[in-house]
């Protein structure tokens, strides 16, 4: 009898065991399992998004937004802003310097084209115009900036937004000066914005002070004319 008894007292000693060794294995596994999902989300939300393409906008204080409060509300912003409400995976680049002429922008080119880009629009020419450099010359650099362009990133779509000036230099000269933006458009099979200060030109109430830069509202109308070309390459 007391073997009998002392043969149960270990059978019910060893069920004790597995059934705490049972009890074990399954917390660990699924402690292991939400150790491992967290593992999971917290590796998918290290994930980096997709790389988005870029535009940049190579041009003037136009481009840049001079005068404004806030640069965003330069037409160049207001395209960021309008691409990320359609959800469009592309982030612009505001590379506008005031009083740029086409010969400083074809100097600095080379150092704005180290970054990769996927749209460039080139705004330049009006301080040009302003100062009656000669359109030969302005022809020149403006060709001189999409060829290098086109050497470092083939694939890129290019856009040129067109300019005007006042008949002030003669309407000869005004003439020659914006029949150069059609011309390198269709030389170089680019897209062309016509005049980008369409709707703004003039305006006394859309305008700075000076006469000559935009004011927020007149950016607006700006974006407006860019947008109706850019958003059929986007």
């Amino acid at each position: 009898m007391l073997i009998q008894s002392r043969f149960i007292k270990y059978k019910q000693s060893f069920f004790v065991l597995l059934l705490s060794a049972a009890l074990m294995f399954s917390c660990n596994s699924e402690k292991n399992s939400e150790e491992n999902g967290k593992d999971s989300a917290q590796g998918s939300a290290k994930t980096p998004a997709a790389a988005k393409k870029t535009i940049v906008f190579f041009g003037n204080s136009l481009t840049a937004g001079y005068g404004l409060d806030d640069p965003s509300q330069a037409f160049s912003g207001l395209i960021q802003k309008k691409i990320d409400s359609l959800g469009l995976a592309y982030k612009v680049i505001n590379a506008g310097v005031s009083g740029e002429t086409t010969a400083g922008g074809n100097s600095r080119i080379d150092w704005l084209l180290k970054q990769p880009l996927d749209i460039f629009v080139l705004e330049l020419g009006g301080n040009d115009g302003l100062r009656g450099i000669p359109v030969t010359e302005t022809r020149k650099n403006l060709q001189s900036i999409l060829d290098k362009v086109k050497a470092k990133y083939p694939n890129a779509q290019l856009v040129l937004a067109g300019m005007q000036i006042p008949p002030n230099m003669g309407k000869t000269y005004s003439n020659e000066f914006k029949a150069v933006y059609k011309e390198l458009a269709d030389k170089n099979s680019i897209k062309l914005i016509p005049f980008l200060l369409e709707g703004v030109g003039g305006e006394a109430k859309l305008n700075q002070t000076d006469g000559i830069h935009p004011t927020a509202e007149g950016h607006r109308i700006l974006a407006d004319n860019v947008w109706v070309i850019l958003k059929d390459i986007l």
